[in-house]
């Protein structure tokens, strides 16, 4: 690399941004997140620029690349403040959003709520049409009823039309009419056809996806469209991108039309580190946690490989596109403790966020939050949050603790902050075994990567619990899914419904859809200049016949052209994946392909960290004191170390304290680190405790 690249994370607490320049220095920076997201993103450029003694407007101009993680998509379907969104269907189908394959998420719960209504059944209108599986018309379009849908949406103040017909999979001919109408009588509307947002058989799920698009598209543009406006009037000539959901990068414009494939914007680059970081230090199979101010993100990586679902909900809607599976939880620095009508401790999942913050932020905020306990027992240096940047109010958190949690409870300031860590530790350990145990792994064949500013904390207790014998803290820790974003490769996803079994396969039929499904995927990656390097990959959904869930499974195949070599090899691993997941295969069985599914990598030069030699063990040169720790009720003096001076091959002993610039990595009893060649610290676990031992 020639020239700084940055890649800028947008939490709900902290905007973090990775810069990494040409001889693969990094330099990494924190402004508190702000309403509008492109103040945060400025004013870290700032920050950066001032660091490296240049003008804001020397910096960018000179910057080739931005990548961007946002949560603008995330928290408009979460907070329900997306767009007025009319949808046009198939006439007798307008409802298939609120059936929802019968789908409700307690079924024991007579009281729970349907879903917020994203489109109203006013707003949900359909109109004369009709295509068989086959692709054949039987009902023309009855354009006359799309125009008057779109009076009717013109009456309403619709902002966003959605279109979903059936079996348009098949022949989209019907949707992109009624989009040309649709454009001509509602000029500045937002439109999301389902042919173009998921080709996929399945109705609701083709429904629910294309709507969310709908819904979060025009906030989504908008803030792209605000953000590169502003960059380019700071000086900024080069590409913005913007982190996918599937855990590449995607230019904003692209990103603006298929906004729904930014609702893990911000925790994807958190996987995608996860791999780069795998591959640096030699760690295949990773389970990464992200702990920042608001949420805690898990994903499970095997073989460097991070997992993909089409199976997701988020807000309670189906989004079927192929997205990293990560699991979320709201447990963060910033999350709540208090006490319920029953008289039970909870914490989260609400978060005091950046303002009013912690109480121990001194910005008005008066309830207690993980972040004030771990001040309380002494985890958290009140003098060295962020390095030094901001100060802690100690008597602030000690006072939120004791008025909220402990006076309630019966319990000193102490028993109630050790009771509410003890709580957000279990909820966290809880939410991994999620995508571990109850998937069919063990999470003692996995290393645990602890990032976010509070991870580095948490992670020594939460690996005890699950039997996990590593934790790996990145240098980079506070800024984890900036550094991703910094490191992801370009990446379309295209999908086709193709149904057909495996031994009736037509090969002319299958290779020809994929040539064009990659085809589409070029196109759409037209016109970028960070990536010359392009590799396919493609996949089948594939399932025995009669069922409902499928295997993707991934074809073996270096060329061009699928043979039934290649698919006789991918039938083997369907079996062998099937009996994995389900603990069931039988090759007797006839298999059935669904749909065809292609990713277009447009390969990045990835930066190159550069090695530290080993030196000596003895780490007494970072030894900066030693304080009072509560590791539990009782406390106990520990030595606190200055991780800015630690090097490669540096080993503490637990119990000990590690003070680095954004993160406090706590090691606990029995534990021991190691400082490693790229400066990450290396927890080795002395009380894991064994799969015997959980079970019991």
């Amino acid at each position: 690399m020639s020239h700084w690249n940055v890649g800028i994370d947008v939490g709900g607490t902290f905007t973090d941004l990775v810069a990494i320049g040409p001889n693969g220095e990094f330099r990494a920076t924190k402004t508190p997140s702000t309403p509008d997201q492109s103040d945060g993103v400025l004013n870290g450029l700032g920050r950066l620029a001032t660091e490296l003694g240049r003008s804001l407007a020397d910096f960018l101009g000179e910057l080739p690349l931005i990548v961007h993680g946002t949560t603008v998509a995330t928290n408009s379907l979460l907070e329900y403040n997306g767009a007025k969104v009319g949808l046009i269907t198939t006439k007798g189908f307008r409802d298939e959003i609120e059936f929802r394959r019968s789908y409700k998420e307690s079924v024991f719960d007579p009281r729970l709520k349907p879903p917020h209504a994203i489109v109203p059944r006013r707003s949900r209108i359909g109109v004369a049409e009709r295509v068989d599986h086959q692709g054949n018309v039987l009902t023309p379009l009855d354009e006359a009823e799309v125009r008057a849908a779109c009076e009717e949406f013109r009456r309403q103040g619709v902002e966003a039309v959605a279109i979903c017909y059936l079996f348009s999979f098949v022949n989209p001919a019907h949707e992109r009419r009624t989009a040309e109408i649709v454009r001509e009588e509602l000029p500045d509307a937002f439109i999301s056809l389902s042919c173009d947002v998921l080709p996929e058989i399945r109705e609701f799920e083709r429904v629910s996806t294309t709507t969310v698009n709908a819904f979060v598209g025009p906030r989504v543009n908008a803030y792209l469209t605000h953000l590169e406006e502003r960059l380019r009037s700071q000086g900024f000539k080069g590409e913005l991108f913007i982190i996918q959901s599937n855990g590449g990068v995607l230019s904003a414009g692209e990103a603006g039309r298929y906004a729904v494939n930014t609702l893990l914007s911000g925790p994807a680059g958190g996987v995608t580190a996860g791999s780069y970081l795998g591959e640096m230090a030699g760690y295949d199979n990773l389970i990464t946690v992200d702990m920042g101010g608001t949420s805690y993100d898990i994903a499970l990586i095997e073989n460097l490989q991070p997992a993909v679902t089409t199976e997701s909900w988020i807000g309670r809607y189906r989004i079927a596109l192929p997205m990293l599976d990560i699991h979320t939880i709201g447990a963060g620095g910033g999350s709540i403790a208090w006490v319920d009508a029953g008289g039970a401790l909870q914490v989260g999942p609400a978060s005091a966020g950046s303002y009013p913050g912690p109480a121990c932020y001194s910005r008005g905020g008066t309830r207690p939050t993980v972040t004030d306990a771990n001040v309380v027992l002494g985890l958290l240096n009140p003098d060295f949050f962020l390095g030094g940047e901001m100060v802690l109010d100690r008597e602030k958190a000690v006072d939120a603790v004791r008025r909220e949690v402990a006076e309630p409870l019966g319990l000193s300031v102490i028993e109630a902050a050790s009771a509410i860590i003890e709580l957000v530790n279990s909820n966290m350990a809880n939410a991994t075994r999620l995508v571990t145990t109850k998937r069919g792994r063990d999470p003692q064949q996995f290393a645990l990567v602890a990032a976010g500013g509070a991870g580095g904390i948490h992670a020594g207790k939460q690996a005890e619990e699950l039997g996990i014998r590593t934790v790996i803290v990145p240098g980079l820790a506070p800024v984890f899914c900036a550094l991703g974003d910094n490191v992801a490769d370009l990446k379309i996803s295209e999908s086709r419904t193709h149904i057909g079994r495996v031994d009736e396969l037509d090969f002319e039929a299958l290779n020809t859809m994929f040539q064009e499904m990659e085809q589409r995927a070029r196109g759409r990656l037209a016109g970028q200049a960070v990536a010359g390097n392009f590799e396919t990959r493609r996949s089948l959904d594939m399932h025995y016949v009669g069922e409902v869930h499928e295997v993707t499974v991934p074809i073996r195949s270096r060329t061009r052209r699928i043979t039934k070599l290649n698919l006789d090899a991918t039938l083997g691993d369907f079996h062998e994946l099937h009996e994995r997941l389900f603990a069931h295969k039988d090759p007797s069985q006839p298999v059935e392909i669904l749909t065809l599914r292609l990713d277009l990598i447009g390969v990045r030069e990835r930066p190159r960290m550069i090695p530290q030699e080993f030196g000596d063990e003895d780490a007494s040169g970072a030894l900066k004191g030693e304080r009072q720790v509560h590791f539990d009720v009782e406390p106990t003096t520990v030595p606190v170390y200055d991780g800015g001076l630690l090097k490669a091959g540096s080993f503490i002993p637990g119990p000990a304290i590690i003070e680095q610039w954004g993160t406090t990595i706590a090691v606990y009893p029995g534990h021991e680190c190691l400082i490693d060649a790229y400066g990450n610290v290396i927890i080795e676990i002395g009380q894991a405790r064994t799969a015997a031992e959980r079970a019991a």
